[in-house]
Formats: C-alpha cells, structure tokens, sequence
C-alpha cells in the first residue's frame, strides 16, 4: 500500500492534511519534523508533505529539513512553513512579511505547471513569513501582491512549495492541488478502503497483542465500538469487553449499550456501576483539565480492578481517534498546542497497569464509520451521536452533582428528540452535509432572572450546541430552523425543573472546540 508522509512542523492543520490525502484514497501518515530518518524510511514513502507551523525558519533552534528528505528522491511538497523550510535548506532565503496574511486571499498562477490550474484561485493564507529569494533550480508558479512567491516548484527534482493552505476547505480547489501532488506527480494508487483500513487495524492488534487476553472499554459511541469489533474480529475470544456506567450518561444510554453488545458478546461483555466512585472523586472540581484527568484515572482505575477477577490481563483496547491525539498533543504531537487533554490521552496516570492498543488512534470519525459499516455494526450505532468519554462531566459546566447531571440529561434527551424527529440528525447519507453531525446540551454554571407564572425564577441556563463536519477536526454551527430552536426551548424551559432560559451557540471550530470543555 503506497503512503504519503506527512512531516509536522507544528501546525493545528497537519491531522487535515492527513484526511485530505486519505479522501483520495491514499495512506497518509504523520512523523514529526524531527522523526529518525529509520522511521521515514521504514514507510516507504511514495511522496513527502511538509507542514506548516508556528515557527519562523530564521529563528535560533527552528525545526529543519532531515537530510533524508531531500536524498529519498521522492516527490515533496512544502506548505506554508514546510515551503520556507525548503526555501532556506536549498539556498534561497525566507524574511519577515511586511504584509501579514492571515485568512481569505488570491494568487495568481503565471506559469503553467504540474501542480496548480491555471488561473486566479481563491486560496487560504496564514504566514508572517514569506519567500525573498527562491532556491536555484525552481520557478515561480504562483503570485499576489504581497506574496509575490505564492507557490513554487523544480519539476526536475520533483519539489514544490505554496504559501497557501491547500488542506482547508477555504481553498476551493485545494482538492485538485492535493489529487495533482499525490496521484499524478506522486503516481500513488488509490487503495485506502475500509476493506484495507480492516486489514491494517487487525495486523497491529494482532502484533501488539501476541497471545495476551486483552480487555476492551467500551463506552457506547461509535469508536469504543468500531475499536471492540475490530478487536474481537483479530483475538477472538481472548477478548473482554466491560461498559463503565460512571454516572455521567445520557439518558437511558447504559440500557441501550447492554441491549446492544449482550447479544454479541454474551458474558464476555459485562457493565460495571462505578457512579458513586466518580461522581464522589469529582466533588468540588470545576476545572476542565482537572475533571479530564480525574475521570481518566478513575476509568483506568476501575478496569485494573475488574481485570484482577479475571486473570492476567496486560492490554487495553481504547477508541481514541486522529481528532483526540490532536487536542491532546499526545507524544506523535508533542510540537504543537495543547487546546485540551481527552480523558483517554492526556488523562491516564502514569502508573497504569496495562498496555494501551488504540487500533484506531490514526482513524478520522468519517473513516471509522466506514470501518464500522463493513465490519457489519449496526447502523443505528454507527451514526450515533458522539459522546465524550468523560461523558456529561464536560457539559455540566462548574460543579458536578447529581442534581445538575439529571437537569442536563432532560434537557439533553429533548434537545436530541425534537433533532430526530425533524429529520436534523445526520445518519450517513452524502446528501445530508448540512445535518448536524452532532448535537447536545451543556448547562451553564449561571443563573438568570426570569419569569413563569406570574412568579420570578432565578435558575440556570442551557446552551445548545448543533455542529455540521466531515472529520471533526473542523466544524460549523448549525443553520437549524428557528422555529425548531423555538419548540426545544419552550420544552425545555417547562419540562425540566431549575432552568429557566435556552441559548444556541453560533461559534465555529476554530476558535471554539465542538465541546464547551
């Protein structure tokens, strides 16, 4: 199977560069900048991305080019700070931008190429920094007036750099610039199907698990899931599965997990109630990070203790996916920003008994849906709304009861009904782009005046959230009719007791997350 590298430099865009190149159905993964070249070379690259990132190349200690991407004569394309990286490695020279361009621009395409159609192109730009002189060998593809070396290319050696994001749906024809890099220049097959996604996943639980029994958390959504059956479909029996019920669910959520996995695992799938032991070690804990950590250990906790009953198990299957190691800056993302640690990556004691396997650690959700689907799940759990590990805990905003928590899964369970029965839940169909891929409540840890029956009120707020995204790495509100907005408001404010107003969120990821923590 061919595989594009994708080298991070530290840009919030790499995992996209990832998903783009794998929707052309190509293998795409990511080392970071400074990955030994044994690791580069051991995939075999049919072609090398440069990332962009937050560093000027003229910087004291600024990430730089391996050698062997230049010597593994394969083509390489330069994004943004991968393109200055090129520029001062092969002789050309990279200078503060007297113009910054951070948002919607224009290049104009002055010489025919390989890489970009002709034209004037609506493109995406984020740099301080621009090209001043290019390298010998290379030609100008692309200007504007203040980038005046928007892309440029030595076809000869088969490299190329644009100053623009070809990643983000902001370009309009970044698609075909990508399609153009990896399936023409770099003659990569298309191979990346979910029947190949199976074969990869299972080879490397396979490797990691040997012979070890080995004990699946599963949590209801859609990745614990994909991840237990890809399991189960590589051990066997040597798998346990174990729902945690820790208090934090959805209405009705942990009947509708035994319905669903009793019947497929029989006793090799138990629920364990922990509510008590969470909820108490999150007494009086508001912080965001704090509640995240404290939920990951607990989980881990908890499957120590049920793995004692049953005999020697060294290794744990987690569904974490591309989107959490990004949030997280796990350790393949150790260059860039934290924005928030998942429970299941950044909240897992240091002590931790068991080895972790993530079969789906460098999935995309779109991908694991497929997956899903061709492993014969369900329909109705693989479109599930997704659901955070740490659960409710990160939607009840401020201190966490079990007051508040009932409070939320009411007006959570409504929001999510009116949703369904409007035809506004996404389940799968291409046609359905501006359904809401998720949906949710999050209760606020405020309280406002209102007024009902002639008496004034003073209880809390709920906001709702409706995104609609392909890969949840990027995400737009919404546009949900208001008339709708409208019925779920008044339900809301006259079915569940303590709220007495309803907000909707019209924030885009980025700048906010799709979650509120």
């Amino acid at each position: 199977m061919d595989t594009i590298l994708i080298l991070d430099f530290g840009s919030q865009y790499t995992q996209l560069i990832a998903r783009r190149i794998r929707e052309l159905h190509v293998y795409s993964e990511i080392l970071p900048w400074d990955a030994p070249a044994d690791k580069m070379e051991a995939l075999h690259p049919a072609g090398i991305i440069l990332s962009g990132g937050p560093s000027s190349v003229y910087e004291e200690d600024a990430p730089s080019l391996n050698p062997y991407i230049l010597q593994a004569g394969v083509p390489i394309l330069g994004i943004c700070y991968g393109m200055q990286a090129l520029t001062r490695v092969l002789g050309g020279q990279v200078i503060p931008a007297g113009e910054r361009e951070f948002g919607p621009s224009q290049i104009h395409v002055i010489n025919e190429n390989p890489l970009i159609p002709d034209g004037i192109l609506d493109v995406w730009m984020s740099h301080g920094d621009r090209i001043n002189v290019i390298p010998g060998g290379f030609t100008v593809l692309a200007e504007n007036p203040s980038c005046p070396y928007a892309a440029m290319g030595d076809p000869n050696r088969r490299i190329y750099g644009v100053q623009f994001h070809p990643e983000v749906r902001h370009t309009p024809q970044g698609m075909e610039i990508l399609h153009r890099f990896v399936i023409n220049i770099c003659r990569a097959k298309p191979d990346w199907t979910p029947a190949s996604m199976i074969d990869l996943a299972v080879d490397r639980i396979k490797e990691q698990a040997g012979d070890s029994n080995v004990l699946s958390a599963v949590s209801g959504g859609v990745d614990s899931s994909v991840a237990t059956a890809l399991a189960a479909k590589a051990i066997g029996s040597r798998l346990n599965a174990v729902f945690v019920d820790h208090g934090l669910l959805r209405k009705n959520e942990r009947l509708y997990v035994e319905q669903a996995f009793k019947p497929i695992m029989g006793d090799k799938f138990v629920c364990i109630d922990a509510a008590d032991w969470f909820l108490q070690s999150l007494v009086n804990v508001t912080d965001p990070e704090a509640k995240r950590k404290l939920i990951g250990e607990t989980f881990i906790r908890v499957f120590e203790n049920h793995a004692r009953s049953l005999g020697q198990i060294d290794y744990l299957i987690q569904g974490t996916i591309y989107p959490d190691v990004v949030e997280s800056s796990g350790p393949d993302r150790n260059k860039a920003a934290r924005i928030k640690s998942h429970h299941n990556v950044g909240g897992l004691p240091e002590d931790m008994k068991f080895k972790l396997i993530e079969p789906l650690r460098y999935f995309f959700k779109d991908e694991v849906r497929l997956v899903g689907e061709a492993l014969g799940l369900p329909k109705e759990l693989v479109w599930r709304q997704p659901f955070p590990g740490p659960g409710l805990a990160v939607r009840c905003l401020g201190d966490i009861t079990r007051e508040r928590l009932d409070r939320l899964r009411e007006a959570d369970a409504i929001f999510t009904e009116e949703l369904a029965t409007s035809g506004w839940l996404k389940a799968g169909s291409v046609s359905e782009q501006e359904r809401a891929a998720q949906a949710f409540a999050v209760l606020l840890p405020v309280k406002s005046v209102g007024v009902m029956g002639d008496y004034r009120t003073y209880e809390e707020v709920v906001a709702l959230r409706a995104v609609t995204t392909d890969d949840f790495m990027t995400a737009d509100w919404a546009r949900l009719p208001a008339d709708l907005l409208a019925r779920v408001a008044n339900r809301i404010v006259n079915e569940v007791p303590g709220v007495n107003r309803v907000v909707y969120d019209v924030t885009s990821k980025p700048p906010g997350t799709i979650e509120w923590e």
